[in-house]
């Protein structure tokens, strides 16, 4: 399915804007080989300090400048979101925007006991990291002490609080946790939880990334299917991201984002908001258009919203198309960091 969209701003490859996905700080408890890697991301690294953090009363400004652009969805994301003071009264602000549905991604640290506040705000479902069930895999994979029976509490926690359907983001990486993929399938079937196995993907670029530690959808799906049988489920909705597909018990369903073996550039529909208000039109690029400035410079609503409408609307990015078309299919040129745009 592709660019069944309707009508509204549209950019150079016929994409609407549809969704914003917004850092609220690029510090994290984590440290997650994939996206923070100690050895770049250590005691001596320099984060954002909060002057140059985007305020709330930013954050919504620019929400509402996107969301007369055609934004519907927001996405709360980091680093680790939850890190940020009082980020139950920025949900609360944005869930006055009429119409707009709030989510939250999260490596589930510290969601457990905040996980009704959040409900109670507004926040209206919850995706959380989680690469390994195995607690020695789960630490290699995300380099933390946290156990990884807080994360399992904290999604059993956010589904007793409705934040639902609560979805699970498995990253996959060859010889580190491909063992992890059946174990995760079955401990989430016959609940409301949903799986989404994701390629290991080259974003940035301190995390090494090499083609062959890739383990690509066909695979993952096939590695399920030995043991439980399953079928492909239609897309619900153009640009949805994770290919889905049912257990033929009856066991519910999981998704596999292919960003790297199946690339959906051409549906994609996501703009991205740093901490620090660059936004970004593509989680692969290089750089970003400053609106912290802008707004700090007493520039009006209408000027925010000029500014995305011209942004959008020159948008041709297409990088997993690239890369899986070069030779070796191996990463193209510099990349802004998962940590600073959220992935």
């Amino acid at each position: 399915m592709t660019n069944d969209y309707g009508s509204g701003l549209l950019d150079a490859r016929g994409r609407p804007l549809r969704d914003l996905r917004i850092s609220l700080t690029d510090r994290c408890n984590f440290r997650c080989v994939y996206c923070m890697p100690r050895e770049t991301f250590g005691p001596d690294h320099a984060f954002l300090t909060s002057d140059r953090l985007l305020s709330f009363d930013e954050i919504e400004r620019i929400t509402r400048a996107s969301m007369r652009l055609g934004v519907r969805k927001v996405r709360l994301t980091g680093g680790e979101p939850l890190l940020r003071d009082d980020i139950e009264t920025l949900i609360a602000s944005l869930k006055k925007l009429d119409g707009l549905e709030v989510a939250m991604t999260t490596n589930g640290a510290l969601l457990g006991d905040r996980a009704v506040a959040l409900a109670r705000a507004g926040l209206d479902r919850v995706t959380v990291s989680l690469d390994s069930t195995d607690p020695e895999t789960f630490r290699r994979m995300s380099d933390t002490r946290v156990p990884v029976a807080r994360v399992l509490g904290s999604i059993d926690a956010a589904a007793a609080a409705g934040l639902g359907p609560v979805k699970v983001n498995v990253v996959v990486r060859r010889g580190v946790n491909e063992n992890s993929v059946l174990d995760l399938a079955r401990t989430f079937r016959r609940s409301p939880v949903t799986v989404r196995f994701i390629e290991y993907m080259d974003v940035g670029s301190t995390n090494r990334w090499q083609h062959d530690q890739v383990i690509g959808a066909a695979e993952i799906a096939s590695t399920i299917g030995a043991e439980f049988p399953l079928e492909p489920v239609p897309p619900r909705y153009a640009g949805e991201v994770a290919r889905r597909y049912r257990y033929l018990d009856g066991g519910g369903e999981f998704g596999i984002i292919a960003s790297v073996t199946r690339p959906f550039c051409g549906d994609c529909t996501r703009a991205r908001l740093s901490a620090d208000g660059q936004v970004y039109t593509c989680l692969f690029a290089g750089s970003g258009t400053d609106l912290r400035a802008l707004i700090r410079s007493g520039a009006d609503d209408d000027a925010i919203e000029n500014t995305l409408r011209r942004l959008w609307s020159a948008r041709s990015d297409r990088y997993s198309e690239l890369r899986s078309h070069s030779a070796d299919e191996s990463p193209i040129g510099p990349r802004v960091e998962m940590s600073y745009i959220g992935g």
